[in-house]
């Protein structure tokens, strides 16, 4: 799956209601002031199987070029959904064979205590180098690209 395509929505979620059938779920979050509403199904990941409460910080990705209703507050269809710490950030990306984000933005320095997984948790026992990756931070350096030693890298296999 490619996922150039994907947006981020940074936010708590605010309630959890029942969606249009048994197997999905609508999440209302604060994001930035605004509330933003999720729609999250079976098909939807959920990071490390966290279960989603209402007070928790989360980061929402879903396909920008998907149809939304064109309602508000705004509703989007949730494809990846991870919950962040206090001061993490989240960010999902192709990174080069330098770990540099393509946009320029990140540069990724792998530590001893970082963390690298598949998508399903398992150890990742090869070089994360140009792949899509989510990239769990909190620091970074104020030069350009800014660099970060990540706290946890998921590598997003293309099977």
């Amino acid at each position: 799956m490619a996922y150039e395509t994907f947006e981020k929505i940074e936010g708590v979620i605010q309630s959890i209601n029942r969606g249009d059938s048994c197997c999905s779920m609508m999440l209302s979050l604060i994001s930035n002031s605004n509330i933003v509403n999720v729609v999250v199904s079976g098909d939807t990941t959920i990071i490390d199987n966290v279960r989603l409460r209402a007070g928790l910080r989360v980061a929402v990705f879903y396909d920008a070029n998907l149809p939304t209703p064109a309602v508000y507050p705004p509703q989007y269809r949730a494809e990846i959904i991870t919950s962040l710490r206090r001061g993490q950030q989240a960010v999902l990306g192709y990174f080069d064979e330098n770990l540099t984000s393509e946009d320029n933005s990140l540069q990724l320095n792998i530590g001893p205590m970082t963390n690298i997984v598949t998508l399903n948790g398992q150890p990742y026992i090869c070089s994360p180098e140009n792949s899509e990756l989510l990239v769990y931070y909190t620091n970074t350096t104020f030069s350009i690209p800014a660099m970060t030693t990540p706290q946890k890298i998921v590598v997003m296999c293309q099977y």
